[in-house]
């Protein structure tokens, strides 16, 4: 049998093979309304190091289109990286990590110094004034579906626009 010849009938068997089979299974694609949203970040910045710091916190304002959650945040910068709150506990200021924080659908969330922020730790180079960091948001929506979204973040003395962040000193502050 020719080369040509053997290659039709090749071609013949595994299509009959095929037809016996029967129908290919036909994978339906997900709806356009299922689509995963995303919250909307503003003001996103992260404030820029001083000699001798191994930690810094990032910042900035979240409104997630639907109710879900921020369970984690990365950077390659630093070794370490969480969500935290920063909340009086008496006379004293305690700063903890969190192992989520709720976006409520078409609220803004906040995060900024003295309070909820993003704290990175053990970081790998110092932070400089008007470099960029790359910072993924790790998200949960109601239905147990995660999601993230990826950031770059400019590094700065302070919040953008020359906003002067609120600080509270710890010792003197009361509720």
């Amino acid at each position: 049998m020719s080369t040509p010849s053997l290659l039709a009938t090749l071609c013949l068997a595994a299509c009959a093979a095929l037809a016996a089979a029967g129908p290919a299974p036909v994978l339906a694609a997900a709806p356009v309304a299922q689509a995963q949203q995303l919250p909307k970040v503003e003001g996103a910045w992260v404030r820029a190091m001083v000699a001798g710091q191994q930690g810094t916190g990032a910042f900035m304002k979240i409104t997630a289109p639907r109710a879900m959650q921020l369970v984690g945040v990365s950077t390659p910068v630093a070794g370490v990286a969480e969500v935290h709150e920063m909340k009086m506990e008496g006379e004293v200021m305690k700063m903890r990590a969190l192992t989520e924080l709720d976006l409520p659908a078409g609220r803004t969330v906040e995060l900024k110094p003295g309070g909820n922020h993003l704290m990175l730790m053990d970081l790998k180079q110092p932070l400089k004034a008007g470099s960029t960091v790359a910072i993924t948001l790790e998200l949960r929506d109601a239905s147990g579906a995660e999601s993230r979204l990826e950031l770059k973040v400019p590094v700065a003395a302070k919040a953008p626009g020359g906003g002067q962040e609120h600080m509270h000193k710890m010792e003197t502050h009361k509720h």
